[in-house]
Formats: C-alpha cells, structure tokens, sequence
C-alpha cells in the first residue's frame, strides 16, 4: 500500500526544519520544493505523483535503479539477524564477506580494508594513515601532501585542506593545512591534451625533485575530476603519475569515491591506466546506493607499518560508531553479486559508446563548448562564446537554469556551474538514456536561446 502525504503540510515543515546541503536556503525557499516520496527503476517520483528520471544518479551514487528487490531482500534478511554491532575489537559476518570481495575485484596488491560512512570519511582515513605510515616508519619529516587544482575530496577538515576549488574551500582556509597544488589536466582550457597533460607532469616532477623528502602522498581523483566540471585526464597521465611518485617515494591515494564500482566502464578507474594505488578510498555505488557504507583499501606494505606490539603505539586510532554496519555491508555484497550476474561494468562500457553518439550533436550547438565523458560519467560546459571559450557569468546562473528547465521536462540533475552534469544509474537502459539525453539537449537549447534574447534586449 503507498502511502498518501500531504504536499503543503510536508513543504511548510521543510522550510521550517531542514536545511539542505550545498544549498543556499534563501534561494530554495522562495520556490516550491521537490519532495521525493518514492522510487522504481531509474525514475523519482514526488509526493504529487509526478516521475522524474534520476539523471545524477541522486548524487552520482545509483547503480541498479530505485527500490531492487533483491537489495531490499538482502537488508531485511540481514535485519532479521542484527542491525549493528561494533567492529571495534570485534567483527560480523557481512563485514568480513565484504571485505573479502572489495579484495578480490580491487587493483591487485590492495589487501586490507578500513570501513566507514561515507566518500569524505574514506578520504580522512586515507590522509592520517599516509601520514602515520611515515612516522611509524621513523620518516617523521615526511608530513605534506600534494593535491590537485579544483579537486574536490569530501567536506571533512583533512578532506577539505585537499580540496581546491576557491568556491567551497577558501572560507576555511584558517582551519586546514595546506598542501602542495599542482594542475589537474584541463585539455579544453589548457591547449589540449599533449600540453594539458605535459604541464601537470612537469610541475609534478619539479616539485618532487625539490620536496619529495617532506612529502607523504598525492591524493588524486583518477581519470575524471568529478566537483570541477567532469574534467577527464588524457590517457597515460595516471600512470605517467604513478610513475612519478614510486620513483620519488611518495605515496599514491586515489579516491575512486565518484569513479569506483563501473562508473567509467571500469570496476576502478585506475584500471584504465593499469595503476595500482598505495591507498584508495572508495563509498557511493558500494553499496548500490542504499546505505552509508565507505572503506579505504591499502597494500600489505601500508598495513605492516601499523602492525606492531601493542607497546610500540602503532595502532591505528581511527573509527567510526556504524563502520562496518551489518545491514550495509549485506546490501554492499548483494550489490556486487548483482554487477557481477549482470555484467554490468561491461555493460556500462559498452553503453557509453552509445551514449557518446547520443552526445554528438550536441556539440553543434552554439553555446556548448566541450563535452567530457568517461563511462557514464558526463559534462557538458556551457559557454557564452564558443570561439573565444568565453564561460558564462556565475550570476546568469546558466546551469541551475538549465537544470531547473530539466526537472520541468521530467529529469533531475545538479550543475557545476556552468557544466550540466549527467551521470544515470548504471543499470538505465538505452532508450532511457536516449530520453535522457533529449530533456538535456533541449533545456540547454531554450535556455541559452533565452539568455541570447536577453542580452539582445
């Protein structure tokens, strides 16, 4: 039986109690509110009855659409057993099943793993632990860390001090540490992708010859930079990277929070370039995008330096209150026997080349300037003069109102500024892409057109 909700009686109560995330609520509230009440497949339906696909994959995390029966049948089975207990000294059976299997489909030489909540969590539990390996080690001068331009690694403190895009980060800046920045390769803004990529690696190298002696590890996102525009880094840079780093003895974190689990055609997106990273965090499609589940994997080589008498002080002093939670991690292990019966990452390879030619024309039109997409994982940036590469002003606030013409049409996605993001579940079939992709090309149309007019006027 569905339930029935009362649409006004549910906006006033959120305007009165919530505040919402990376939203400014004086905006949000002088318009009506979207109020989910449920899901089926690819599609989000509101309180009102009225379906919208889910084309950010409600925030980049969906891997088999809404409301799986087979998802839901392994959290209640997990829930007839237990809920939660602690992994702090002790352990249960779906976290040690889970762990077992992010081992065998992980890069090769990731053994262990460290559980959590959520994408930023996983990225913290990275940084103190590529920190701590040195001091246990004896390095003690081995303390910085090098990130990347207009990276984005969650919103905790550590995660934060990694970050770089000027929008989200600089406020904070008097509570972080600050770390090392080189470019990430921006091939549409930085003369392609030879000279977008030789600039990073230079700076890189240069860098390391200087500093490799006070630094603990880079942090990257492999292939595609997700928060600064779906900026996908050329072929070879990843490893030429990895390259780097091993021959200066710096360590390698790859947060495949937004790429892992068959977004870009692959299981990992390091795979792509054949790298194996020292740490890698992973969440968002762990668990089918059911449930908070995060893990941070390592070598045995990062393990060994934490494994000691207990008088030596060497533990790890990290957790978390629902790490390894039992109904998240038997969510998690049905998710992945299902990508596997499925062959969904294959699938999701062979999809984005579909999804590609559904892009194409796109291209012909005259406010879109590049489109990026690895997988299915896409962005299209918009930009007022595609001659010149002129973007939009942030205060025309072209993508929201692209985005917002979308949801009018039956699709919902977030912008990043000027870029419209389209990341569907991994499960959409074709024709849904197709439909998709169709909302998306004529919002962007009428909208630009409509910014046109406006400045004509």
């Amino acid at each position: 039986m569905l339930h029935t909700y009362d649409y006004d009686e549910l906006a006033q109560k959120n305007k009165q109690f919530l505040w919402h995330p990376f939203t400014q609520m004086k905006d949000y509230n002088a318009q009506e509110p979207l109020i989910i009440a449920r899901g089926e497949g690819v599609k989000l339906i509101d309180v009102n009855g009225k379906a919208y696909y889910d084309g950010f994959s409600s925030v980049w995390l969906n891997v088999h659409g809404h409301n799986v029966p087979e998802l839901n049948q392994a959290i209640m089975e997990q829930l007839s057993q237990i809920a939660h207990s602690t992994l702090l000294g002790m352990a249960n059976v779906p976290s040690i099943l889970l762990a077992e299997q992010l081992v065998r489909i992980a890069p090769p030489g990731l053994s262990k793993v460290f559980y959590s909540d959520n994408g930023a969590t996983a990225v913290e539990i990275s940084l103190k632990m590529a920190f701590q390996y040195w001091q246990n080690r004896g390095q003690t001068g081995k303390h910085s860390f090098i990130t990347m331009n207009n990276a984005y690694h969650g919103d905790t403190i550590g995660a934060t001090s990694v970050g770089a895009i000027p929008l989200y980060h600089q406020v904070y800046k008097p509570l972080l540490f600050s770390p090392h920045v080189i470019p990430y390769p921006y091939p549409y803004r930085d003369g392609g992708e030879q000279a977008a990529m030789e600039a990073t690696l230079s700076q890189l190298e240069s860098l390391l010859q200087q500093k490799a002696g006070e630094i603990a590890a880079m942090i990257v996102e492999p292939v595609v930079q997700g928060a600064s525009g779906m900026i996908v880094m050329p072929d070879g840079c990843l490893k030429r990277i990895a390259e780097l780093l091993r021959a200066h003895d710096v360590l390698l974190i790859a947060d495949e929070v937004a790429t892992g689990f068959g977004r870009t055609g692959k299981m990992f997106a390091c795979e792509h370039d054949g790298v194996v990273p020292d740490i890698m965090a992973v969440a968002k499609g762990l668990t089918g995008g059911y449930l908070p589940v995060a893990a941070t994997l390592v070598t045995e080589n990062i393990y060994d330096a934490f494994y000691a008498d207990y008088e030596e002080q060497k533990t790890f002093f990290h957790g978390h209150s629902f790490t390894g939670n039992p109904l998240g991690c038997a969510v998690a292990l049905e998710n992945l026997r299902l990508m596997e019966e499925r062959r969904l990452v294959d699938q999701v390879a062979e999809k984005a080349v579909g999804l590609k030619q559904l892009l194409q024309p796109l291209k012909a039109e005259p406010h879109v300037g590049d489109i990026r997409q690895k997988g299915l994982m896409a962005g299209i940036e918009l930009v007022r003069d595609k001659q010149t590469k002129e973007p939009y002003h942030w205060n025309e606030r072209i993508g929201v109102r692209v985005c917002q013409r979308a949801r009018e049409k039956g699709l919902l996605t977030r912008p990043l500024g000027n870029v419209i993001v389209f990341i569907p579940p991994l499960a959409s079939r074709m024709g849904e892409i197709a439909e998709m992709v169709q909302i998306l090309a004529e919002s962007i149309r009428e909208v630009t057109l409509e910014q046109k007019e406006q400045e004509v006027r």
